[in-house]
């Protein structure tokens, strides 16, 4: 019987990451499988969980729910602060992350969500939170 991928396997995976709508958001597609050692929570825990008990050489589609992701999408980290407050020397763009420095030496990446010429408005979320994610995945090779 062949290998199966179980918690402690180092596995390589080609994989293409998409939303609903199929719009891509990620993929291995053109470069080196992604290594990762499986139950080390080096990926969200919705893929880790789908990768556990397959062959090398298997092919699989999974979606995963925003709690198996990256959470659910949160208002209270979306924050409308005035221009001045902001102390940067260059142009802000709409999309465009920030890195919100924390007393802890945490760094936060923030998204620019919204300008106008008095505001800023500035969400905290994971780009990804709240939404369903489904992945193609293949068992490329189990170490």
């Amino acid at each position: 019987m062949s290998q199966r991928a179980e918690r402690g396997s180092i596995v390589r995976v080609h994989y293409t990451g998409r939303l609903r709508d199929g719009s891509i958001f990620d993929s291995s597609e053109g470069g080196e499988p992604l290594e990762f050692v499986v139950g080390a929570g080096m990926v969200i825990p919705g893929f880790e969980r789908a990768v556990i008990g397959m062959q090398v050489g298997e092919k699989k589609t999974v979606e995963i729910p925003p709690e198996e992701a990256y959470g659910a999408y949160i208002e209270e980290f979306v924050k409308e602060v005035p221009r001045s407050e902001l102390h940067v020397d260059f142009e802000l763009v709409e999309g465009m992350t920030l890195e919100l420095h924390t007393e802890s030496g945490r760094v936060i990446p923030i998204t620019v969500a919204k300008l106008t010429e008095e505001t800023v408005t500035l969400d905290a979320n994971h780009p990804l939170a709240g939404q369903t994610l489904i992945f193609d995945i293949e068992l490329v090779s189990i170490a």
